[in-house]
């Protein structure tokens, strides 16, 4: 038996920094509703960095109707896919790379922790970058501040700090954040169908004459994509916040607040694509493919009234991206490195990732590659999620919350142990999925994989990716069961399982501290 730790003490106010980590959050503290995580959801994708990817389909030169299909069509794809996602958290009151331990192993839940790592600084690179320009860019046209290095290094690192500031406070204040971003980048939004009514042509005719160009069908699928990128961002991420969320909540109510939560940035995604075709008309220069400038094609083109709500909308909507992506991220080091707590930890990853921000910006003029790399990261994300959807049926939304937490406390065995901490079924059908996605990945100019020109020039390595992860992890619990013990009293559903035991769980934190090598 090992000592359970003092629980932290009820964090109620905005101004008391939250002090959970990602053990298991006790029943008294989950107060939150789905309500709540809808505000959080949309509020990080409800920013200026999704109007960016909402300009994708008119810079890849398909036309507005075009472009509003391809959109559509991404946003209800990833909507669908990320929304099983929001359920780990209710039902083990931890985060998703926790989660994640049951159906890859004690020790395979890094690579989820990983994968939320890495997609946690490209999209607050992004979103700094994206808000800082247009708020210094938006400055400059109201009071004709510089447009100097200088300038654009205080916004960044102003706008950073806010953010980390946000992320150290924790869960409530976020929320709160959250709340205002919902309804007032919102309205901004809506302002801005004023803004640009009079120069808005729904008939932008784009660069196809017909969808029987050889070109169209890899411009509409790259796009479809781009704008389902978004909501897949946010797979490693939805169990921060809904394990808050009472397990007893209604589980379809938990995956409608997330699946409505993407399908609501349809407005950001709508303000992008729209005034991106107004830019493309009446601003050419700006969607150059060599070198694209939305942020100041948009700059370009808004009347002067706007400018102000421009730079509210970079500063709340970035703000709001910004911390969902970075307080995850600190969460979770806190979980793979344990000496930190979290708040320790979202300060590390914060500094990191601010360095990041400049040495990308100023040295290394990193933009485009930090796109692809999101990109990249998102073909391997979506793997890991079929995973775990997978998992969830398969198990029932069974989990023992005990054994989840074996890494964290640095123990060994449980009913998640597998093969000395792995299961290879699950490792298997991620790293194969991932490998092969990335294989047919055809970014041009940027990244092709040795199979990215077999669909035509289309980019299917997502598609590819989900499918094969799909039917191989299926294969393998079939052909190779997991141990009954891991599927709880009502049994599998729809695969067989094994007599194999599973070791007691052994170990604790305290044993740790003085025996280390007990932890490996």
């Amino acid at each position: 038996m090992h000592e359970r730790k003092v629980e932290p003490p009820v964090t109620t106010s905005i101004t008391e920094i939250e002090t959970y980590g990602v053990e298991r959050i006790p029943d008294k503290d989950r107060t939150a509703r789905p309500i709540d995580l809808f505000r959080l959801a949309f509020g990080g994708a409800n920013t200026f960095a999704t109007c960016v990817l909402g300009a994708f389909p008119i810079l890849f030169g398909l036309s507005f109707w075009q472009g509003l299909a391809a959109t559509v069509l991404g946003l209800v794809a990833g909507a669908l896919l990320l929304a099983p996602m929001a359920l780990f958290g209710p039902a083990n009151g931890t985060n998703n790379a926790v989660s994640s331990s049951a159906h890859l192993g004690v020790h395979g839940r890094v690579v989820g922790s990983f994968l939320s790592l890495l997609t946690a600084i490209a999209f607050f690179s992004i979103s700094v970058w994206s808000s800082g320009d247009a708020l210094v860019g938006g400055a400059h046209r109201l009071v004709d501040l510089p447009e100097t290095d200088v300038t654009y290094g205080i916004a960044y690192a102003v706008f950073a700090g806010l953010v980390l500031v946000v992320c150290i406070y924790g869960f409530r204040f976020m929320l709160l954040v959250n709340k205002i971003a919902v309804l007032a980048a919102s309205a901004l939004f809506v302002l801005g169908a004023f803004a640009f009514a009079g120069d808005f042509d729904p008939g932008y005719a784009g660069a196809f004459a017909s969808t029987a160009d050889p070109l169209f069908w890899p411009s509409f699928i790259g796009a479809a994509l781009i704008v389902l990128s978004n909501p897949v961002s946010f797979g490693a991420f939805l169990g921060d916040w809904s394990r808050y969320i009472p397990a007893g909540a209604p589980r379809r109510r938990v995956m409608g607040a997330a699946f409505l939560a993407q399908i609501a940035t349809l407005l950001p995604f709508l303000f992008g694509l729209a005034t991106a075709s107004i830019i493309a008309s009446k601003a050419a220069k700006y969607v150059d493919p060599a070198a694209p400038n939305y942020v100041g094609g948009l700059l370009a083109i808004s009347p002067g009234w706007y400018f102000l709500p421009l730079c509210l909308i970079a500063l709340i909507g970035g703000l709001s991206t910004g911390t969902t992506a970075l307080y995850g991220t600190g969460l979770d080091f806190s979980s793979v490195f344990t000496r930190f707590s979290r708040v320790q930890a979202t300060f590390f990853i914060g500094a990191l990732s601010i360095a990041f921000i400049f040495v990308g910006r100023f040295a290394l003029n990193l933009a485009q590659s930090i796109s692809t790399f999101a990109t990249l990261i998102i073909t391997c994300t979506a793997p890991w999620m079929i995973v775990m959807a997978l998992g969830y049926v398969t198990r029932r939304g069974w989990y023992d919350a005990e054994a989840l937490q074996v890494f964290n406390r640095r123990q060994r065995g449980g009913r998640y142990w597998f093969t000395n901490g792995w299961n290879w079924r699950g490792m298997a059908t991620w790293l194969v999925s991932a490998v092969v996605a990335l294989l047919f990945t055809n970014l041009p100019g940027q990244f092709v994989g040795p199979l990215g020109d077999l669909a035509d020039g289309a980019d299917i390595s997502l598609p590819v990716g989900l499918v094969l992860a799909t039917v191989l992890y299926l294969a393998l619990l079939a052909v190779f069961p997991e141990p009954r013990a891991v599927y709880g009293p009502a049994g599998p559903r729809f695969v067989r399982a094994s007599d194999a035991s599973v070791p007691p769980i052994t170990g604790s934190t305290e044993e740790t501290a003085t025996e280390p090598a007990a932890a490996h």
